[in-house]
């Protein structure tokens, strides 16, 4: 073959390489392992009121519990996902106050690991679960709190029981929508309504009155209020955070 040919066939087939590399770039920049899970709302959800809480890239609209900062443990990973590390300390929650909503997320616990989403909670206590009710996250095979149901994942925590455990296992994300609308409350994993509740039913009172909320008056007693997710000193993710107006 004339070596000019040869030359011209040699520099196509080093094009053609160039090209298949950059396109394979893409493909792992895009759909890698280190991809970005940014939040998206569908024009559909947009249409039935849903706003995203978290965008994948900034604490915009988050603060700690009774701080204007968010507190040193809370990052955001690569993948878009609100992460907290162990060594930091802190709650973190809305910027916003929300009454009747419905809220959905995805989370993940590490093994062994404990946090919790709060809702009405306000700053006139020393804790967070002094006033807002939790929605519990755990490793439920791990964590002695998933002996009891009261205080197992997805629980009302140490007041209602989750009719069965639906979780994922540690490392595994789940599905979850909280649903508040006037004392009704509704707790979802994984599809599944796994916890309903009326605030300030007789039941509910007396089963307060049995807990350690016993002595925190101000306990369940607002009807608005900022959400909260916990630190319980353990690693947990959560994404995909949206709520709607009820």
């Amino acid at each position: 073959m004339p070596r000019k040919i040869v030359s011209d066939f040699d520099n196509k087939k080093g094009s053609i390489m160039k090209r298949i590399i950059f396109l394979l770039g893409l493909c792992m920049i895009f759909f890698g392992c280190g991809a970005a899970t940014i939040p998206t709302l569908s024009v559909d959800e947009q249409n039935a009121g849903w706003k995203s809480l978290f965008d994948g890239k900034t604490f915009d609209g988050w603060r700690g519990f009774k701080t204007d900062r968010v507190p040193d443990g809370w990052r955001i990973t690569k993948k878009g996902e609100l992460y907290f590390k162990p060594k930091g300390k802190g709650d973190i929650m809305t910027a916003g106050e929300f009454g009747d909503f419905e809220l959905k997320l995805e989370w993940k616990i590490s093994e062994g690991g404990n946090s919790g989403i709060f809702f009405w909670v306000t700053e006139d206590d020393e804790y967070s679960w002094k006033t807002g009710p939790e929605m519990q996250v755990l490793d439920n095979t791990r964590h002695k709190d998933g002996v009891d149901p009261r205080t197992s994942a997805g629980a009302n925590y140490a007041l209602h029981a989750p009719i069965r455990d639906v979780t994922h296992k540690a490392g595994e994300y789940n599905e979850a929508r909280l649903i508040v609308k006037g004392t009704h409350i509704e707790h979802w994993f994984n599809g599944v309504k796994i916890v309903e509740y009326e605030i300030g039913s007789p039941e509910w009172e007396a089963l307060v009155a049995q807990s350690k909320f016993a002595t925190t008056p101000k306990y369940g007693r607002n009807r608005k209020g900022h959400i909260v997710l916990q630190d319980h000193g353990d690693k947990v993710w959560y994404r995909n955070i949206s709520i709607r107006p009820l």
